[in-house]
């Protein structure tokens, strides 16, 4: 297995691609108990348009597929459910569906093998019937009623149509009642089939394993097939503008929420490691709590707590999001804008810049204490094509002038755009 390690946190992984095209990531922890296994496919919303490798078939597939493949994944032609399999071992199992991936997993101390064999069993052996199918629509279309009334997630999606014109990324992941009701067990099976072939899978275990012996253990519950090939997945054209400055709406919310997004046109064409880091520490710097403008919007009642904060990337869109609640989002706006604009104007301050350079790494250091974290992140990196420790390797390559420039290049005023849900009036 090919070793990759961090000689900063003493930290290593071990890698191996096997013939299938799977990638295993083995990251042992010989002082924890507790144990994580994640295994990934590359196929999130945004894959509504592909290739078969196999047929060279062009697919089309309703919105929300991904989404509805994870939750069937679990249902078996004995009529139980592997989901509650693992519970009923004492593990914390769980799926999710991303805009670019979807991913199984579960943590535990004990039963891991046992765990480790109902996983590798549900996720290789699919299930769909008419009957099955018709049945999961139904949970699925309750479940999308109950996000187009959550005002959080609403926020989100305004935003991102706000920031992304044709992009997939607007899609929501669940779908619509509507899309849902075209997912065929043809359109599953169909997605499963070139979607969750090895060769787009990544594998991620976390805990006190021995490498060697756990991916035996691993290829042993294999189920044999052969490298398919590159999917070719079918997006729209790039888009460099956003798409409008402004969307609100009205929601049951005691406060008015905000979110205020900035769409990096560049993305991922540059050094994505050392951009993320530089626009964490931008982040902190005009919002997080030390800053001066985070100080006079909380003084002024303007701002309860710290905004969320977050960089979105992928190969297809990439965008900064700082999101939150205010009675004057009009006010939280202009002081980004202006606090912004002064750092563009005057440079950044060397001695804020220090600190919180060293609060990101130490919380990159703070990641390793847990197998949860650690499993997820490099998951979600190695599909990026991304080695997680380079987080932590190449941290000090992030200089004060770099991120000057990242503050230009990203943070620009005409790539900026607000959504905002405010308060129903009383009736």
């Amino acid at each position: 297995m090919k070793i990759i390690e961090s000689k900063k946190i003493k930290e290593k992984a071990y890698v191996e691609e096997l013939k299938n095209g799977m990638k295993v990531i083995i990251i042992p922890k010989p002082n924890l108990d507790k144990k994580y296994v994640i295994w990934g496919t590359k196929f999130g919303s945004i894959d509504n348009r592909f290739i078969m490798p196999k047929t060279n078939e062009e697919v089309f597939i309703p919105d929300g597929v991904a989404h509805f493949l994870e939750h069937k994944m679990f249902e078996q032609p004995n009529g139980t459910n592997s989901l509650d399999t693992l519970m009923a071992l004492g593990l914390d199992a769980n799926a999710y569906t991303t805009n670019d991936h979807t991913a199984y997993l579960f943590e535990c101390t004990n039963n891991f093998y046992e765990g480790l064999d109902e996983l590798m069993d549900y996720v290789q052996h699919p299930y769909f019937t008419d009957e099955n199918v018709e049945k999961e629509k139904g949970i699925i279309g309750q479940e999308i009623k109950m996000y187009d009334d959550e005002p959080g997630w609403q926020l989100y999606m305004n935003l991102l149509d706000c920031l992304y014109k044709d992009n997939p990324i607007k899609i929501d992941i669940a779908g619509t009642v509507e899309s849902i009701s075209k997912i065929t067990p043809d359109v599953l099976y169909k997605c499963y089939n070139t979607f969750y072939n090895p060769s787009n899978m990544t594998m991620v275990v976390c805990g006190n394993f021995e490498p060697e012996k756990l991916l035996e253990d691993i290829k042993r519950r294999l189920i044999e097939k052969e490298h398919q090939g590159e999917i070719q997945r079918i997006y729209p054209a790039k888009e460099t503008s956003i798409n409008r400055t402004y969307k609100e709406a009205e929601m049951e919310v005691s406060l008015p929420l905000f979110a205020i997004g900035f769409k990096d046109a560049d993305g991922m064409n540059e050094d994505i490691v050392k951009k993320h880091i530089a626009i964490e520490i931008l982040l902190n710097m005009i919002i997080g709590k030390s800053s001066e403008s985070y100080q006079n919007l909380y003084k002024e009642g303007n701002l309860l707590s710290e905004p969320d904060m977050d960089y979105e990337f992928s190969e297809e869109y990439s965008h900064v999001v700082i999101s939150g609640q205010s009675k004057e989002p009009e006010k939280v706006k202009e002081s980004i804008g202006s606090t912004i604009q002064k750092y563009i104007d005057q440079g950044l301050n060397e001695e804020h810049f220090d600190r919180i350079k060293k609060k990101i790494y130490g919380d990159y250091v703070v990641e390793y204490n847990s197998v949860g974290n650690i499993a997820r992140m490099f998951l979600s990196d190695s599909l990026k094509k991304i080695n997680s420790f380079d987080y932590i390797e190449r941290f000090d390559e992030v200089t004060k002038e770099y991120t000057q420039q990242v503050l230009k290049n990203v943070f620009k005023k005409e790539n900026m755009a607000v959504s905002v849900i405010k308060c129903k009036p009383n009736k």
